[in-house]
């Protein structure tokens, strides 16, 4: 698992802007090359998926989201009932949501992606 950690890490760091537009069909939620790259190396298409129909949803309260994956602490899974939270912000310390997730099979502790003008993507392709 370490190994897989350490490749999807190395490749993310590769991405800056992005040559080519992918959607997801039933949302029709743009995303980038480096998040198509995340979605294949991780094998976390429900990643993409949740996110962007959260962050949709979020539209109206601010046009840039910031969405922040962590793996908690085994302390914080046993207080909080969760193996990880998705949480929802503007990037200036506003947070509009926090998801929880009993159960991940992510393989980071923690990832930022971005979201704006209905497009996913990384941070260094913003």
């Amino acid at each position: 698992m370490k190994a897989q950690v350490n490749e999807i890490k190395q490749g993310l760091q590769h991405f800056s802007g992005t040559d080519m537009f992918y959607q997801i069909p039933l949302t029709r939620t743009r995303f980038t090359n480096g998040i198509k790259y995340l979605v294949e190396a991780a094998e976390c298409f429900w990643l993409v998926t949740d996110t962007s129909i959260i962050a949709k949803s979020l539209m109206e309260k601010s046009y840039f989201i910031t969405i922040d994956f962590k793996r908690l602490t085994e302390e914080e899974q046993q207080k909080l009932g969760c193996q990880a939270t998705i949480t929802y912000g503007d990037g200036n310390g506003t947070i509009f949501e926090t998801h929880k997730y009993r159960v991940t099979d992510f393989p980071l502790d923690e990832l930022r992606l971005y979201f704006i003008d209905n497009t996913l993507l990384l941070p260094s392709e913003y």
